[in-house]
């Protein structure tokens, strides 16, 4: 992967992502809707694009992916209205691999969640309610796509300094991952054509990243 574009341009992990692959000369073009941010993309050595995915139909978000080798879905609502969630969290998130096959892009990354599930288990009363069932509906559908997807499932976000190492499996409890580790497992996926069609979950943890996704493809 030479062309990457990354859909959540200025979240944490995105930006700790632009700047691992630009450092590895790969171009990034960083998905934003606020055009405010442009400065801190091109700080960490990226291209800052102004896509609204929210609002733009599937056509419109084909057209800014034209070109690119692989996809990175990073966006998020960040909580707020159950509305806002589904709009992000599911509906932008499916126009996006819509959108990517219609670009000729078949490399698709998405980061979920550590658990993400159809029968999750959480009640209608709860906070995370429309966020899971957001996120397990976007994850089905891009399985059931002809996408070559890998799906990460990192535990509970931390601002911690990334150590490069991590522990992967369902079985795991469920722990904490410094976002910054997020990314290097993204940058790693990316170069590994073995983890598509794998659904990664991981904690921070004892075994350096290359190894450890190696393991799970």
């Amino acid at each position: 992967m030479s062309d990457i574009a990354i859909i959540g341009g200025h979240g944490k992990v995105a930006l700790h992502l632009a700047r691992i692959l630009t450092d590895a000369s790969q171009t990034v073009g960083s998905l934003i809707r606020n055009p405010q941010q442009r400065a801190d993309i091109t700080a960490v050595g990226a291209t800052p694009v102004i896509a609204d995915v929210e609002n733009l139909t599937t056509e419109q978000i084909a057209q800014v992916l034209v070109g690119y080798d692989a996809v990175v879905w990073a966006a998020g609502a960040g909580g707020g209205s159950a509305e806002r969630t589904y709009a992000v969290d599911r509906d932008a998130a499916i126009r996006s691999m819509d959108a990517a096959r219609l670009a000729g892009v078949t490399r698709y990354v998405m980061v979920s969640y550590k658990g993400s599930r159809v029968d999750h288990g959480a009640s209608q009363d709860d906070g995370m309610f429309a966020y899971y069932e957001a996120k397990a509906a976007a994850d089905d559908y891009l399985r059931a796509t002809d996408l070559s997807w890998t799906i990460l499932g990192p535990s509970t976000l931390t601002q911690g300094v990334a150590s490069g190492r991590i522990d992967v499996g369902a079985s795991l409890p469920r722990g904490d991952v410094s976002r910054e580790n997020v990314a290097r497992v993204i940058a790693g996926v990316l170069a590994k054509p073995a983890t598509i069609g794998r659904f990664i979950e991981f904690n921070d943890g004892q075994t350096p990243i290359d190894e450890a996704v190696d393991a799970a493809s």
